[in-house]
Parts: structure tokens; sequence; C-alpha cells
């Protein structure tokens, strides 16, 4: 299975634990207040901001958080402001990686990033060397078990939509960037209703990792990646077998 939706199954299974689901809240509070930083505290009128609610309500953050992070967007008595950084490099076995990422703090965000690439035997590089090799894309999310695929993919396409895909128990409906919004609004007005409407990055090719050292080095550098305060999102270009992966010490 491939490292774009390989990681995204793990990830979700490991931020069961409370230390990793707090981790998770902070993020989502960050998207939340820089979305309303950049584009207004009402959610109506700014879709960024709405799907960031969105996930974070799926994801359990309390209403309560999300009313003081978008509070905080908008300037009550917020001292923060945070940049949206981006960081690429390889991973062991050449494996690509992208980091997006909000810090207060560059200096310490980079200087942490590029520690965990060197423990783990991999090595940050220069932005642009890697992102070439993945496309942007919007991602709206549904639970397979409550929309007909059908359906969904007629409404898609019709909507202009590029793909469909099902994984695990979700199907995801692919958008280039700029349709996002029209494309998960027209299918909210058709009745799907979406778990998450996202940006998201996709490998244009998958580097195969047979070797069990290699590839605990990656899931271990993913791992500690995505544990870090600032970042938002971790993108790898890595195929590794199921059977492997149960034999990986993570």
């Amino acid at each position: 299975m491939s490292g774009h939706s390989k990681w995204s199954t793990i990830k979700h299974k490991k931020a069961k634990t409370d230390s990793l689901r707090a981790a998770e809240f902070q993020k989502f509070s960050r998207e939340i207040i820089v979305a309303s930083k950049l584009g207004g505290g009402d959610p109506a009128g700014n879709f960024r901001l709405r799907t960031a609610i969105e996930k974070a309500k799926a994801a359990g953050l309390p209403n309560d958080n999300i009313k003081r992070a978008i509070e905080k967007g908008c300037g009550a008595g917020n001292s923060e402001n945070y940049e949206e950084m981006t960081y690429e490099g390889y991973a062991a076995g050449g494996v690509a990686v992208v980091i997006e990422a909000m810090t207060d703090n560059k200096n310490r965000t980079a200087g942490d990033i590029r520690s965990y690439f060197t423990k783990f035997n991999g090595n940050l590089g220069e932005t642009g060397c890697v992102g070439w090799m993945f496309d942007k894309k919007g991602c709206i999310t549904f639970n397979a078990d409550s929309v007909d695929f059908d359906k969904l993919f007629e409404a898609a396409i019709n909507l202009d939509a590029d793909d469909i895909q099902e994984e695990d128990d979700e199907y995801k409906v692919y958008t280039s960037i700029p349709n996002l919004q029209p494309v998960a609004e027209g299918l909210e007005k058709e009745g799907f209703k979406a778990v998450t409407a996202e940006f998201t990055r996709i490998p244009q090719n998958t580097v195969p990792v047979t070797d069990e050292k290699i590839a605990t080095n990656i899931m271990r550098l993913l791992g500690r990646l995505e544990e870090h305060d600032d970042v938002q999102n971790v993108y790898a270009n890595f195929d590794i077998d199921d059977e492997l992966m149960e034999k990986l010490d993570i």
C-alpha cells in the first residue's frame, strides 16, 4: 500500500491515544486560528475555516475549543503569529517527504525537523527538492457505509471532479485545487455529507521498500514528525506491503 494512504491509516490508529489526541487537537486549533485570521471568523464566508471546523468536529474537538480558536484568529487576545512553512527532504531508502507546518518560531521548527531526519537516516533538503514529485489536489472524504458509490461517482463527475477512489472504509473524491470548494459545495447540495474537504499531496510515483530496517526508519521518522506540535501534515511516497508492516517495531 502506498505511503499516502498507509500512513493515514496508521496515523488514525495512533491518534486514539490520549497524548496524541491532545496533539491533534492543538493542530486543529492552529488551523482554525490561521483560517480565521486570513479569511474572517464567519464559516459561511470562509471555506477554509468551514472545512477546518468540520474536520476538527469529526475528530472530537470540543465546541468551546473551536470558538476560542476562532476568537484568537480574529484577534481576541492572541499574541501568537503563526507562519505556514513547508519542509522537504529524503527519508531512509530515498523516500521523498514533504512536511507542512505552522510555527511561531521558524528556527526552532527547522532545527527539530532536521534533527529527526538525521536521527532516522534521512536528509532534510532545500525547498523544492522533492515537492515536484507530488501533485497538489483537493480531497473530499465520505464514509463508505453512508454513501452510495455509484450516485456519488456520477455527481462528482458531473461537477468536474478528477477522480473518486475507495480507500479502507472511505470514498475519496479528488479535485484540482481551484475546484475543491465548488465540488465540495456541489456535492453537499446533492445531499452528500462529507467528513472532510481539504488540500492534499498525492505522490506521482512510489518507492518500493522491502528492507525491514529502512522501513522502520521511515515509519519512525514519520511518527516523530507527526508528533511535533508545529507539524500539520506529512506526505511521503513509500510503498510497503502489509506483511512487512506487521513486522516493524514502531
